[in-house]
């Protein structure tokens, strides 16, 4: 079986697999490009594996004039940016001890080795730089079925880095088929295992996390997490059942995690997943408007056409509530508005506090009027 894209045929992509090919050393793509070109979808990062190490990689490149970052040396990496496409070159690897988080490796010569130390078997694939693809561990199958496997023995494999509880679930709402369930050997050492997550960075689940429901269904994955105990161990008083609703009221909308992360709710989200500023405040934003009895142009105002149309949506389904009728248009309309009175309007009469309290119970009303208030309304 052969792959095809336009990534695959670039330039600068052929030409650096020229490069190490000449030197008497293997260049083979690994992992996600080959994944994803096989399943169709699109193409992101470019890796190599390769038998050359780091040293040999970067004397080889640079001589042929490509430019060399050394991203992550220590393990084997390094990213060779040619004809301006990034790709990360990383010597065939095998793990010597692990703990959880990171592991010791030393550099094989063999692409099985390489394969061994993989998470699941849709990743440990390979094609040379023709596109014929190499499959050590007999992964294509799963791939095809879009069925999710660790490599080895789950255990094993979660052991050796905690995140692989939550790749597993995040792989399985984008790769695999909801239609055949989760396999339930990994299922299995996923709930025994859940506790080591509470060794990850928060950073590292927040990211895992956001890659999850940025899915197009991660329903099915978030609700296999609650009853595998997983979800309670990320985000303590987590609820997944808004999740299926919310994702079938956005149909053709596209996904936004922070919208789903709010319909979840918990503890702490923003200090669990260490979210940025801006997301934090989307998502308290969200929470925040819920509940409060806001129309749909009201949400649009306060938190613009994104923001209100998520808003409206989580509001539906944590209140089990219809959508209202045009309520699109309504918010559309609310993020378009401005209010129609300002502080000019009310000096000199008015000044300083006296000026501020004036402007606040004007901007009620004008609310309430769901925004059809006019200026000489407001200021009759």
């Amino acid at each position: 079986m052969r792959i095809v894209g336009e990534w695959l045929d670039h330039p600068g992509t052929q030409a650096l697999c020229a490069t190490l090919e000449a030197a008497g050393h293997r260049a083979l793509f690994v992992g996600g490009c080959v994944r994803n070109a096989l399943l169709g979808v699109p193409v992101v990062d470019v890796d190599i594996a390769t038998d050359a190490r780091p040293e040999t990689v970067t004397r080889l490149t640079e001589a042929a004039g490509l430019r060399v970052v050394p991203t992550g040396i220590d393990h084997g990496t390094v990213m060779v940016i040619a004809g301006g496409v990034a790709h990360e070159v990383t010597t065939f690897r095998r793990d010597v001890e692990t703990d959880g988080r990171r592991a010791v490796v030393a550099f094989a010569h063999d692409v099985a080795e390489d394969a061994a130390r993989r998470d699941f078997t849709m990743n440990a694939l390979y094609a040379d730089a023709h596109g014929q693809v190499i499959d050590p561990l007999g992964g294509l199958p799963d791939l095809v079925a879009r069925r999710l496997r660790f490599v080895g023995d789950p255990h094993q494999r979660i052991r050796e880095d905690y995140l692989r509880i939550l790749r597993f679930f995040r792989f399985h709402a984008h790769y695999g088929d909801p239609g055949h369930g989760m396999d339930p050997e990994a299922l299995a050492a996923c709930a025994e295992l859940a506790d080591g997550i509470e060794t990850l960075s928060r950073e590292r689940i927040g990211a895992e996390i956001a890659k999850l429901l940025a899915a197009p269904d991660p329903a099915p994955a978030v609700a296999a997490m609650a009853q595998a105990g997983v979800l309670a161990r990320v985000l303590p008083g987590a609820d997944a059942r808004a999740l299926a609703p919310l994702v079938h009221l956005e149909a053709g909308m596209a996904p936004r995690w922070q919208r789903r992360l709010a319909a979840l709710g918990g503890q702490d989200v923003e200090d669990r997943l260490r979210l940025s500023r801006a997301d934090a405040a989307a998502v308290s934003a969200l929470r925040d408007a819920v509940g409060r009895g806001l129309s749909a142009a009201v949400m649009g105002w306060k938190l613009g056409a994104e923001g209100g149309r998520d808003a409206v949506l989580l509001s539906a389904v944590l209140l089990e509530s219809p959508l209202p009728a045009g309520w699109m248009a309504e918010v559309a309309r609310g993020a378009a508005s401005m209010m129609p009175v300002t502080a000019a309007d009310l000096m000199p009469a008015f000044q300083g506090a006296a000026l501020g309290a004036r402007l606040k119970e004007i901007e009620a009303r004008w609310l309430a009027s769901d925004l059809c208030a006019t200026r000489a309304d407001l200021l009759d």
